[in-house]
């Protein structure tokens, strides 16, 4: 527990769910382009997927030290 009031935990809550759906698009659109790429076939599907989500993440972690 936080320490979070009622409205505290709404506003948390809503930005949890915003910053997942802007996940899921990102990762939705980067999939789509590299689908037209010429890409390797060694690499194609689910390494794709997974080096995306490793570069995806650790950009995430980037902004985590930006809220003080």
């Amino acid at each position: 527990n936080k320490g979070y009031g009622f409205a505290q935990c709404i506003v948390y809550a809503l930005g949890a769910g915003a910053g997942f759906t802007l996940a899921l698009v990102l990762m939705a659109g980067l999939r789509e382009k590299l689908e037209l790429a010429s890409v390797p076939d060694v690499v194609r599907g689910t390494a794709l997927a997974l080096m995306l989500a490793g570069l995806l993440s650790v950009t995430f972690m980037g902004f985590a030290g930006l809220g003080g």
